[in-house]
């Protein structure tokens, strides 16, 4: 009887989920809205309906899951499958998720913080693969971050390591939901961009993308700069200029603390390829350790929206086999 893997990605808007062979190829996958606002229990009941779908509309008993993995955004403990917190859910407190789950199934469930899933996913299938030491950043709506040191994932005292995203960058900058400011992640992810844009037109500057809004500065996205920028608008070029150049300085910290042999761009932002990541490498190689920065090399990620739910199957299995 053939053994399956389960890998689930918890999001605000929607639940992936993946139903994968002992090989990791991809049986099935789907994707259900979230209904964040309808609480816990019900989001639990989602999570539940998705793996239905997989498995019966499949043909697959649950008796053949092996495992399953779930990657959950927001605080946890890991060990005690217990997530603490997590900002984009209501009533989202101290949810025990692995007992909730071992109500249902007699197979394992394991969690993990949602960026961590993506770095497993990266690690073991995509551009990370054969690299021992690694970090990934996801720049999307902020920037999540994982580590890979010496061929294992770093988590910390509190399972919150690498929190690149809140590296200070300026004393008095934008304030953060972390209570700090001036928090790298508030500047160099998606939305962080997009506020920076906004703030030159507020200052006087112009740029095409007025044209394409009528004036509605609250419809500006990062596509749209990435796309005024391919267009040679100087205000576009200036934004993604700034935008890399800080990573670039954020980065640089992270390779001389570090030392990884890679770094990987995920998450929405990535999709602006070489004009985002030609000015962080540039900006890298001027400020970052000589030694440790010609050893490192800074890439896009490969699995796109699948790493999640290929991460978190791949972190189940992981777990299962000890």
């Amino acid at each position: 009887m053939n053994s399956y893997i389960l890998g689930v990605d918890l999001g605000g808007t929607n639940i992936k989920a993946g139903l994968f062979d002992d090989g990791f190829t991809a049986v099935d996958e789907l994707s259900l809205l979230t209904e964040a606002a309808k609480g816990p229990a019900h989001v639990l009941e989602r999570i539940r309906l998705a793996v239905k779908q997989l498995t019966d509309g499949n043909g697959i008993d649950l008796q053949q899951i092996e495992c399953m993995g779930m990657g959950i955004p927001g605080l946890l403990d890991p060990v005690e499958g217990l997530s603490i917190f997590s900002p984009n859910f209501p009533g989202w407190e101290q949810i025990h998720i692995v007992n909730e789950m071992k109500h249902h199934y007699d197979f394992p469930v394991y969690i993990d913080n949602d960026v961590r899933v993506n770095l497993y996913g990266e690690w073991l299938h995509g551009a990370g693969k054969n690299c021992s030491n690694l970090v990934l950043l996801t720049l999307g709506t902020g920037l999540g971050s994982g580590i890979i040191h010496d061929g294992k994932v770093l988590y910390g005292t509190t399972y919150s390591a690498g929190e690149i995203g809140h590296m200070n960058m300026y004393r008095d900058g934008r304030p953060c939901r972390c209570g700090s400011s001036g928090c790298l992640g508030r500047y160099v992810s998606a939305v962080g961009m997009v506020k920076t844009f906004k703030e030159k037109l507020a200052a006087g500057k112009s740029s095409v993308i007025q044209t394409w809004t009528d004036g509605d500065n609250g419809q500006i996205t990062a596509l749209m700069i990435s796309e005024a920028y391919d267009q040679g608008d100087e205000l576009a070029l200036e934004v993604m200029h700034e935008t890399g150049r800080l990573l670039g300085f954020g980065l640089a910290n992270v390779i001389n603390l570090l030392n990884p042999e890679r770094i990987i761009i995920g998450g929405g932002m990535a999709a602006a390829g070489d004009r985002l990541l030609g000015v962080v490498r540039e900006t890298v190689n001027g400020h970052a350790l000589k030694l440790s920065s010609g050893s490192c090399s800074i890439v896009q990620a490969e699995l796109g929206s699948r790493a999640g739910t290929l991460g978190a199957a791949s972190y189940a299995h992981k777990k299962f086999m000890g």
